[in-house]
């Protein structure tokens, strides 16, 4: 008797192993950053066609080890009112920062962007100087991200909201 109550746990905790492992692989967002790219050519990529759109560059560094960067990739992309302002104002890209590759070269010219932890938002001018680095930590909500807060964030470095003529009052 002992030897069938064994088992049966055994048998138990083994499936609700195996149950939690299935959900919790399922419900991880889909690897997004890609360790090979070449950085310095999607920057280049993504600087001449902000210039040719007359938008910003967002360039999101992260890496697929960081649930956070999946997170954030994954809210942008679902929640239409952060996906539509994103678009309307921002040539976006990805940055890979992992142990495969640190894209060290690339990121330092930006600073010491690592201090804020990741994922982290570098917003480039259309020329791809740097206008603001966002700590993407202060944009979460709970488990996720706040809507208002990314959007507010994405309004505020827009280059129709940086640009001095739209200060200038009309006599």
């Amino acid at each position: 008797m002992k030897t069938i109550i064994k088992n049966s746990l055994f048998l138990l905790l083994l499936c609700t192993f195996i149950a939690v492992k299935a959900q919790t692989k399922d419900s991880l967002p889909p690897k997004i950053y890609n360790p090979q790219a070449n950085a310095k050519a999607e920057l280049a990529s993504a600087v001449s066609l902000a210039k040719a759109q007359n938008k910003h560059v967002l360039i999101q560094v992260g890496g697929n080890w960081c649930i956070w960067c999946l997170r954030l990739h994954e809210f942008c992309a679902k929640n239409q009112k952060v996906d539509s302002t994103l678009k309307a104002n921002y040539v976006f890209t990805l940055i890979n920062f992992s142990k495969d590759n640190k894209n060290e070269e690339i990121l330092s010219q930006f600073g010491p962007v690592q201090r804020f932890g990741y994922p982290v938002w570098l917003i480039l001018d259309e020329n791809g100087k740097l206008i603001h680095i966002q700590e993407t930590g202060l944009l979460e909500e709970g488990k996720g991200y706040s809507e208002e807060k990314i959007v507010g964030v994405l309004n505020h470095w827009s280059k129709t909201a940086i640009d001095p003529k739209t200060y200038i009052k009309k006599q």
